[in-house]
């Protein structure tokens, strides 16, 4: 990865570490079925998205609402349950 990103500009590797780590740590693993970060911590860590305001739910409900929610309810326990 670290290869990839330095694209033959070896002298500042040390510059883009912090940020291979975090992405490294972020994502899901085909072994673990989850991130690095999320199998030590039990959740991701944030990252500038994540910290954008959400819009007006008002406009965004949706006509299945409590089914989704039950999938979602399901996701998690299956996600503790391989932690």
């Amino acid at each position: 990865m670290l290869r990839a990103i330095l694209k033959g500009n070896k002298k500042s590797w040390d510059d883009y570490l912090p940020h291979i780590e975090f992405v490294y740590n972020r994502v899901v693993h085909k072994t673990t079925k989850m991130s690095p970060f999320e199998s030590a911590y039990g959740f991701n860590p944030l990252n500038p998205l994540d910290l954008l305001p959400l819009p007006n739910v008002t406009f965004f409900i949706h006509k299945e609402g409590s089914s989704r929610e039950e999938f979602i309810k399901k996701l998690h326990e299956s996600v503790r349950d391989h932690i």
